[in-house]
């Protein structure tokens, strides 16, 4: 994936021919200050762009936006900038031409992933989901699902170190927990095991946070070898994307209370309605909302303000996808 273009980084551009599209009208003030003439357009409907395609050379695509969007990539004759408001650009890398430099929105979803996480491991360590079942029934079910299980003391394995892992350890520390953290390669010295290790690492995991970006590498690493390293009780919380996880391998594993889960995303997804892990009592599912919170748009484009004036300047932008990563 190619950096920034050549010509955006000997030195400043002229402003006047920058022209900026982006997906939220309330992006254009929640930006901040934005270079003398630069043009910022709120694009919103997909089949009316908001003026002529050609000089946009910053675009912000919609959050979440599913594999049809790309298309657009060839209509926008003189893109240099594609900013991401997501974490992962699996949808994005491979499809951005040769000089656009595509970046993602690293670190905006950090506190909205990490308290999804947190939450998710919660509930299903306590057994909310039993009680809100009980509580549609009008049952008091004490006798059902007391005690529970609890968080305290238990071994949380990270998958995927990057700022949401380290977000996901900072929730998690108050409750003494014993944290081990994997990423692409070993990071010796801040205490980072390869991803080479989880054969090793996973028997000894009580929870295991997925957080990896999608890649050729890890669509489908949780297969049913990796289920099978994990002890007896432990759950599985995949905040990364649905296809790190093999779905049949995992409907194996918690159909018969071996493993549970909490799913944030699936494969596919959205999840038909027919498919079991709806009804399976193990699996705690959300319709990826993670990073849905209300902050998302106000930290969002204060990224996208900040990536704007860096590219208008020629300065080298931040958070650029390289290889998927």
């Amino acid at each position: 994936m190619a950096r920034l273009p050549d010509r955006a980084t000997p030195g400043p551009l002229s402003s006047a021919v920058v022209k900026v599209w982006i997906p939220h009208p309330a992006g254009v003030e929640l930006l901040g200050e934005v270079p003398p003439g630069v043009t910022v357009e709120p694009w919103t409907d997909p089949a009316a762009p908001p003026s002529d395609p050609s000089g946009v050379r910053f675009w912000v695509p919609p959050f979440l936006a599913a594999g049809d969007a790309t298309a657009m990539l060839g209509r926008l004759p003189d893109l240099a900038v594609v900013q991401l408001l997501s974490a992962g650009a699996d949808t994005w890398t491979g499809r951005v031409p040769d000089g656009v430099t595509l970046c993602d929105a690293r670190g905006v979803h950090d506190a909205g992933t990490a308290e999804w996480v947190v939450t998710a491991i919660l509930a299903q360590l306590r057994d909310f989901p039993a009680m809100v079942r009980a509580q549609s029934r009008g049952e008091w079910a004490y006798g059902d699902v007391a005690p529970t299980d609890e968080l305290t003391g238990k071994r949380v394995l990270i998958v995927g170190a990057g700022s949401i892992g380290t977000a996901v350890r900072a929730r998690l520390a108050p409750f003494d927990v014993e944290f081990t953290l994997v990423a692409r390669t070993a990071r010796p010295a801040e205490g980072v095991h390869a991803v080479d290790d989880l054969s090793r690492l996973l028997p000894a995991a009580d929870v295991v946070v997925l957080l990896v970006p999608l890649t050729d590498a890890t669509r489908g690493m949780v297969d049913e070898r990796f289920l099978a390293a994990m002890p007896d009780g432990a759950l599985l919380v995949n905040a990364a994307r649905g296809p790190v996880v093999r779905t049949d391998a995992l409907v194996a594993e918690v159909s018969g209370g071996r493993l549970r889960a909490a799913l944030d995303v699936t494969d596919p997804e959205p999840l038909p309605a027919e498919h079991p892990l709806w009804r399976l009592p193990h699996v705690l599912l959300t319709p990826h909302v993670a990073g849905s919170v209300r902050g998302l748009l106000p930290r969002a484009y204060r990224l996208v303000g900040e990536q704007l004036r860096r590219f208008t300047a020629g300065e080298p932008l931040a958070n650029t996808v390289v290889d998927g990563y």
